[in-house]
Parts: C-alpha cells; sequence; structure tokens
C-alpha cells in the first residue's frame, strides 16, 4: 500500500499467479467415472493381454451399438425428468414388424421392413408421448402399460414364433461390415453424432435441459414443454425401433421377447453416467461413459474368467453408488 502527499491509500493490484489445471485433470474432476474406467482397463490388459486388442475393442463396440441407442433415448426422457420403460418391448416389437416385410427379397423391400420398424417404434414412443405431455399422466405408468401391450403385440404379429425367414440384405445390417468395422458400429456413431450435435448446438437441447430443470419457469420463459416432451419420447421409441432392427439382424430372426430387460440396462447405462434422476442435469458424455463402462467391465471380466453373477453385483453397486452420489450433490445444492 502506498500513500499520497495527503497521507491517503492508494492500493495497487498485485498480480496473483493462478496454476493452470490440466486438460485431463479437468476431465478427471468432471468424469471420474472415466478415470475409473481407464484404471479398469489398465488392471485388465496387465492380467490379460488379449484385451487390449483391436479385435476386442470392435467386439465392445459391437455389444454397445444396441445399448447406446436405447441409452440414448432413456437419456432424453430422465433429462426431462421422465422415464422410459416400454423400449425393450419396442425393440421386441420392431424386431418382428421388420423380420415380417424382410421375408421378401430386393432392396426395396429392405427399405419397407426398416422402415415398418421404425413406424412401430415411433408409433408407440408418439403414444407415451402423447400421453405424458398432453394427458400428464406419470411416465412411469405410461410407459409400464405400453411395455406390456407392446410385447403383447409383438406376440400377436408373430404367433408367438421367431420370424427367421429373412432376406440376405436385412441379414447385413447387422452381420455386414465395412473395412472390417461392423455396420452397427458406423450406424451407433452417426446417431451418436448427430443426437450429440442437437443437444449442444440447438434450442432443442436447451429447451429439453430447461424442462427437466424446471417445466414451471421452463413455461414462463416461452418453452413449449408439452412438444418438448412429445419430441424425447417420440424420439426414444424411433431409437428402440432403430435398435430392434440391428438386433433382430444380428439373431437373424425377430423375436418378440429379443429386447427383454434391456430397459434396464439402458436405465443403468445412463444413471451410471451421471444423469439426474430429477431430470434437468446430465452430460452427453457421461451417458457414453456410462454404457461404456457397463461393456467394458463385463467384457474385461469375462476375459478375467470371472463369473456372470459377480458382473450382475458390481453393476448393481454401481448404481447404488451413482445414484446415492446425485442424491448428494442435489441435498449439497439445496443448501447453497
Amino acid at each position: 500500500m502506498l500513500r499520497t502527499k495527503d497521507e491517503s491509500p492508494v492500493f495497487t493490484a498485485k498480480r496473483i499467479h493462478i496454476p493452470r489445471i490440466s486438460y485431463l485433470k479437468r476431465v478427471v474432476q468432471q468424469y471420474p467415472l472415466a478415470f475409473i474406467l481407464l484404471v479398469f482397463m489398465i488392471v485388465v490388459s496387465v492380467l490379460n493381454g488379449s484385451f487390449f486388442t483391436l479385435s476386442n475393442f470392435l467386439v465392445i463396440l459391437l455389444q454397445v451399438a444396441v445399448y447406446s441407442l436405447l441409452a440414448l433415448g432413456e437419456f432424453l426422457t430422465i433429462l426431462t425428468g421422465g422415464i422410459d420403460l416400454s423400449i425393450g418391448s419396442i425393440v421386441g416389437l420392431a424386431g418382428v414388424v421388420g423380420a415380417l416385410l424382410a421375408s421378401h427379397s430386393g432392396t426395396g423391400w429392405l427399405l419397407i421392413a426398416v422402415g415398418g420398424a421404425l413406424l412401430a417404434g415411433l408409433i408407440v414412443g408418439s403414444i407415451n408421448g402423447l400421453l405424458v405431455a398432453w394427458v400428464k399422466m406419470p411416465p412411469f405408468i405410461v410407459t409400464l402399460g405400453t411395455m406390456t401391450s407392446a410385447l403383447g403385440f409383438a406376440y400377436v404379429l408373430s404367433g408367438g414364433q421367431p420370424i427367421s425367414n429373412v432376406s440376405n440384405n436385412f441379414l447385413a445390417i447387422g452381420g455386414g461390415s465395412l473395412w472390417h468395422v461392423p455396420y452397427p458400429i458406423f450406424i451407433m456413431i452417426v446417431v451418436l453424432g448427430v443426437f450429440y450435435g442437437l443437444l449442444r448446438h440447438t434450442t432443442f437441447g436447451t429447451h429439453v435441459y430447461a424442462t427437466g430443470g424446471n417445466d414451471k419457469a421452463a413455461r414462463i420463459a416461452g418453452i413449449k414443454t408439452s412438444r418438448i416432451l412429445y419430441a424425447v419420447y417420440a424420439l426414444s421409441g424411433l431409437l428402440a425401433g432403430l435398435a430392434g432392427v440391428i438386433l433382430a439382424s444380428q439373431v437373424t430372426s425377430g423375436i418378440a421377447t429379443n429386447g427383454a430387460g434391456y430397459e434396464l440396462d439402458a436405465i443403468a447405462a445412463v444413471v451410471i453416467g451421471g444423469t439426474s434422476l430429477m431430470g434437468g442435469r446430465g452430460t452427453f458424455v457421461g451417458m457414453v461413459i456410462g454404457f461404456l463402462m457397463l461393456s467394458v467391465l463385463s467384457n474385461g471380466l469375462y476375459i478375467l474368467n470371472v463369473s456372470p453373477f459377480y458382473i450382475d453385483v458390481i453393476t448393481g453397486f454401481l448404481i447404488i453408488v451413482a445414484v446415492a452420489a446425485d442424491a448428494y450433490v442435489t441435498r449439497i445444492r439445496s443448501t447453497l
């Protein structure tokens, strides 16, 4: 501090050196699960050299191709404070519809088969959206009902039997490859890229977060929250329909129960990835890390000859820890 002739104090600014936080450290702080995933991969690689190979990574990516689409749809609905329990049944229904239409050969019939399967998913998703957005029914009850109805309708269409008489073009969707990379991986990358841009760089993404964060405030701000709710459930159904096409092609037949239980895995991936079940908080990258974590965990433990029962135990533990951490963060923020 200096003094002038009239003895009045004059304060001078002092340069304070603030150390830069490395990019890696910022990533670890924002996505701690990514650090855990990396450590796990290193440990498994040391214990078994067959884990850290290109072929095994392609196996992992192929495994998550279907789950990633379902997790993405679940991510959208959970961001708005809802949930979608029907996606597993939509996978089965879409697979049956696609397989029925794919019994004919030709590119035209292939497009019809894929389009029909996507339309089936979109219809169920739209029903969910209409009931949640405008009838104001609880998402849990609505999607629980459509989960049962979609599965029942799939049984009706298939007669309770696998639809296996499908064309080779349809089978190529899940079984074909380009440059030794399976088609489902390309589909996953394209879809994730499109939705990343949609959520990150458009008003739709902003409105999704706003609707889940505070529905009333969002409406006051002029956001058509009912349209947003309808859109996310319709998109979730559409993504589940696409997942149904891929899965039916991979197993070479349309089976009503193809997607049974898949909704639980999708919810687990989203929750483990740090998305709040209360809505309005979660990251796209976190969701991706979530479903990769589950697949890498399963693959790594399998390579180490660990019993699959332990995999379920560890997955359940991760879900509990993730939800507990979210509840703790929510409680801390409410006291600020």
